[in-house]
């Protein structure tokens, strides 16, 4: 296997959300396509340092906020890279292309019109989802469930999974229904765990599979919608999410859990070693609120999911 070429890139946000991508010259390797900026890393060079530079050289701009976001060893036919990707959501200056690259300010959303290389792919996920993930627990009625979603969403959540598994498939649609366009009014995403078929059926966007239900599932284009999530706990599970094609995952347990006490938790270290292995962005869960979001994402991960923390 080719020595990995090391590569920062910069998922660069503006105050209004919007993320900053160049096109890649023709005459370069994936010449033509859209890329987040960055370049090679020097021998012995801190990540940061080369980021800062590689910025300045190619957007005059200079980071003031920065941190560690994804990273991605990626293997093409002629060589290999290892993609250290930071999200900078500080700088001064007016970001242009400096070197005549073409730049544009593209909201979220929007990212998948554009053609990006391959090694790409996890960085898009990361760029798109939240750093907050709601599970959400138990309630005794729709209105209850309603009622708690409009809270979350008021405090800034825009990333929430329906988990209901005491509903029938007939009641969990119809709750789906009932929460779907609370989400879409504040343009928050709205998940369900449950099977790819019922998925399906509701039409949804994300779908978030337990461990048993990944392991059954076929490929990528099973399910229809946007956004495949998995539950993982061990390297194994890791490599077959990445192998099925799935776009994040949940790490867990990363602490003690209040719904399973006494049963062993991979804790932070063991936590930082799976996500360093993997391709995918991860959110840690188990035991976790918004005060470890910090501590998680020093790990390397995209952020935190929770039921209790946020319900």
């Amino acid at each position: 296997m080719p020595k990995l070429i090391h590569v920062a890139a910069a998922v660069i946000r503006d105050r209004s959300g919007q993320i900053l991508i160049a096109r890649r010259p023709d005459d370069k390797h994936q010449g033509g396509l859209w890329e987040f900026p960055g370049g090679k890393v020097e021998p012995d060079e801190p990540v940061a340092t080369a980021l800062a530079r590689e910025l300045q050289e190619e957007l005059g701009i200079q980071v003031t906020a920065a941190r560690p976001l994804i990273r991605i060893p990626h293997h093409y036919p002629d060589k290999s890279v290892l993609l250290d990707v930071w999200l900078v959501d500080g700088f001064d200056g007016e970001a242009h292309g400096a070197e005549g690259q073409p730049v544009r300010w593209v909201m979220p959303g929007a990212l998948d019109d554009y053609s990006f290389p391959a090694a790409n792919a996890p960085i898009l996920a990361a760029a798109r989802l939240s750093q907050r993930l709601l599970i959400t627990g138990a309630a005794a009625t729709a209105d209850e469930y309603a009622a708690r979603v409009q809270v979350a969403l008021n405090n800034g959540i825009r990333q929430i999974m329906l988990r209901a598994k005491s509903l029938d498939d007939a009641a969990f649609a119809e709750l789906y229904g009932r929460l779907q366009p609370l989400c879409e009014q504040q343009g928050a995403v709205l998940g369900v765990n449950a099977s790819v078929e019922q998925a399906n059926a509701l039409g949804v966007e994300h779908l978030h599979l337990t461990s048993a239900r990944l392991a059954t599932l076929s490929d990528r284009t099973a399910f229809t919608g946007r956004w495949l999530s998995a539950s993982c706990h061990d390297a194994a599970q890791i490599r077959m999410a990445q192998e099925k094609g799935v776009d994040f995952i949940t790490l867990s347990p990363v602490l003690a859990t209040q719904s399973h006490p006494g049963e062993p938790s991979l804790g932070w270290e063991a936590f930082a070693e799976l996500v360093a292995e993997c391709t995918l962005p991860v959110y840690a869960l188990g035991g976790v609120s918004e005060a470890d979001l910090a501590t998680a994402q020093t790990c390397g991960a995209q952020g935190v999911a929770a039921i209790s923390a946020w319900w």
